[in-house]
């Protein structure tokens, strides 16, 4: 049982499927791992899965270095003997299922974890770049023996209504990557004379950074020395949408109301030193950061939106507010900074939902049960062609 995993970079399979892939190896599959070395693979080399390393350009819509991206993909499956590929991010998703279609690979699993840039930018060029996508889609996915994990209805209705959904293609749930419940628990926080506002997630336009400064900046003269905001997360400069050290320099500052600590190599410990989990999203698939949150009994404050709704129930265990306000957003937040007991409250209500909904151990095991969907039906496809 051949299984081949396609993703973006290295970091992004540790931290979102890891565990995934460690199962599948321990349930008998042989596991490979193509994605883009950033010094992790031994990593992934760890779980007993093979790697190989693919490079990747995450965010780029140069013509011509993505029909390069294209015809690396070709080489990638031509001489694979893969019985099933699981394409995780976008662009995998897309071009991987293009090439798996013409070298008529035999099972190709699609995890849709976000739409992505192409589908959050306004300018003509995303348009143009979201055309083409689609156009590739619409042919990639037409066909026998594919199927798709999304993790939010709003994806999934999306596609199906841009016409990228075949009735011959299989669907299935998932809600996210999971969270370990016995790693990701509540610990007792450390008495402090702030509340802390965690940011907990990559430094990128569109995930909300510039309506938390505008709302940091509202909330500033009368929270300056009862809050501070912790933005945990690195700047992703290959990103279309990373924001600058330099602006997150310049945010900081040193009285301690903002302190941008980088990447956090223990997030446990991050998300234990924080009172609030804010992430003023646009959009995603479900995000990681806001399962482990809940997780860790935290009062979140998010957006309105696609993947960010799955994660909160408006005022039982946070807030959602409308995309792109930073008024609204720092009124949410001024709630839970004057109600400890609110924060309180709340944190209970994200660890019930985190235990009901988010369980690594049910994603786990749901994959495993698709795979083995798959492989089934692959078998079954093929007597019924000897048959004949």
């Amino acid at each position: 049982m051949k299984l081949l995993f396609v993703a973006n970079v290295d970091w992004y399979v540790i931290s979102h499927r890891i565990k995934i892939i460690e199962a599948a190896v321990n349930a008998g599959w042989d596991v490979t791992v193509a994605c883009e070395d950033s010094g992790r693979k031994n990593e992934i080399e760890a779980t007993g899965a093979k790697f190989i390393n693919f490079p990747f350009e995450r965010s780029g819509t140069n013509p011509l270095k993505e029909l390069k991206l294209i015809k690396n993909f070709y080489f990638l499956y031509k001489d694979f003997p893969a019985d099933v590929i699981h394409h995780v991010s976008l662009k995998p998703v897309i071009y991987g299922s293009l090439m798996a279609k013409l070298l008529k690979k035999p099972t190709v699993l699609n995890a849709v974890s976000g739409l992505g840039y192409v589908f959050t930018g306004q300018n003509l060029k995303s348009a143009l770049v979201q055309r083409a996508m689609l156009s590739f889609m619409k042919y990639g996915f037409k066909r026998e023996n594919l199927a798709f994990i999304f993790q939010n209805k709003d994806d999934h209705n999306e596609l199906a209504s841009l016409g990228s959904v075949y009735p011959q293609n299989r669907v299935y749930f998932i809600k996210g990557s999971g969270v370990d419940l016995k790693e990701y628990q509540p610990l007792e926080r450390e008495e402090s004379d702030r509340v802390k506002i965690l940011f907990p997630a990559r430094m990128l336009y569109d995930k909300g950074i510039r309506e938390l400064k505008i709302a940091s900046e509202i909330l500033k003269k009368q929270y300056q020395h009862k809050v501070q905001f912790v933005l945990a997360g690195m700047a992703d400069l290959d990103n279309r949408a990373g924001v600058s050290e330099d602006f997150l320099n310049e945010w900081s500052d040193q009285s301690d109301y903002v302190n941008w600590i980088g990447f956090s190599k223990n997030m446990i410990q991050t998300f234990a030193e924080s009172d609030i989990v804010a992430l003023p999203s646009y959009r995603e698939g479900l995000p990681k950061a806001l399962i482990e949150a809940s997780a860790m009994g935290k009062p979140i404050v998010t957006c309105d939106t696609v993947g960010c709704r799955e994660c909160v129930e408006d005022g039982v265990n946070g807030f959602l507010v409308p995309v792109k306000s930073g008024e609204h957003l720092a009124e949410a937040l001024a709630k839970l900074i004057d109600n400890p007991e609110l924060r309180k409250e709340m944190g209970k209500a994200s660890r019930l939902k985190a235990e009901q909904e988010f369980d690594v151990n049910q994603v786990i095991q749901k994959h495993l049960n698709i795979y083995q969907d798959l492989l089934l039906l692959l078998n079954k496809n093929q007597r019924a062609i000897v048959d004949q």
